[in-house]
């Protein structure tokens, strides 16, 4: 261990090279432990207390499992046995699923005009809403024109009425503002990015679940239909044969 840290000519120098500074995914771990004694950790999380590195290997490797130093920064260093490659495994899931189930909000952006008629109001407000829905933020632009610009109390009523008819999803988040020819206000959702997405898995899991059924249900009756098909036909054509006149004779 010395002989290394003497090649570099700076003692401090291989300490830096390993740890890295704070403690990260690189991990020191069995023979890349240098120091004399560590202060050991069970694989159950019991302590075992401060004993000689060497000792701390051999109980690792008659465990098969790894020395991994945890605490660098302890006084001895707290290591811990375990397996190294499921712990970086685990740890690699969580972080997926981390990234996965990260609530990234969208702010969505719709323009409305201050005489817009009824049609074209309900169309936009139906995009605002599915936008709260989804848990996405919403930011209501007013455009004036012309004449349009000396009346901003249209717009301002506009955008209250939009309030009004979403406030079971969301909230004013930023009150209406005048900004040259335009008057803007963002809505927030009142539910999160992350719930938004397990009701809409849900609900889309329900839907497909439905969509199953349904189709077992007419598979279903599709077989029956024609498991009684061929019978149904073969009477028939008993009873006619029957009424022949021919035959009769």
């Amino acid at each position: 261990m010395s002989g290394r840290s003497d090649s570099t000519g700076h003692s401090g120098a291989p300490t830096h090279r390993t740890t890295g500074g704070p403690i990260s995914t690189e991990l020191r771990i069995n023979e890349r432990i240098r120091v004399p004694e560590v202060r050991l950790v069970g694989p159950n999380g019991e302590t075992v207390g401060i004993v000689p590195t060497d000792q701390a290997l051999k109980l690792a490797m008659e465990a098969d499992l790894d020395l991994v130093e945890i605490a660098p920064q302890g006084r001895p260093p707290v290591c811990k046995l375990m397996d190294y490659g499921k712990f970086k495994y685990e740890n690699a899931q969580k972080a997926r699923e981390s990234r996965r189930n990260q609530t990234n909000v969208i702010i969505k952006e719709m323009k409305l005009r201050p005489k817009i008629d009824k049609h074209d109001y309900e169309t936009k407000k139906g995009h605002v809403v599915r936008f709260l829905g989804a848990g996405d933020k919403v930011k209501i632009t007013i455009m004036f024109r012309g004449r349009e610009q000396h009346r901003p109390e249209l717009g301002f009523r506009l955008l209250q009425k939009l309030a009004e008819d979403v406030q079971e999803l969301g909230f004013v988040e930023s009150a209406p503002k005048q900004d040259g020819r335009n008057m803007t206000m963002v809505i927030g959702p009142h539910k999160k990015k992350a719930d938004a997405k397990i009701d809409a898995d849900a609900a889309r899991a329900t839907k497909e679940k439905e969509r199953a059924d349904r189709k077992a249900e007419e598979d279903a009756e599709r077989e029956a239909a024609h498991a009684a098909g061929p019978v149904a036909q073969k009477k028939e054509r008993r009873r006619s044969e029957n009424l022949d006149p021919e035959i009769e004779a």
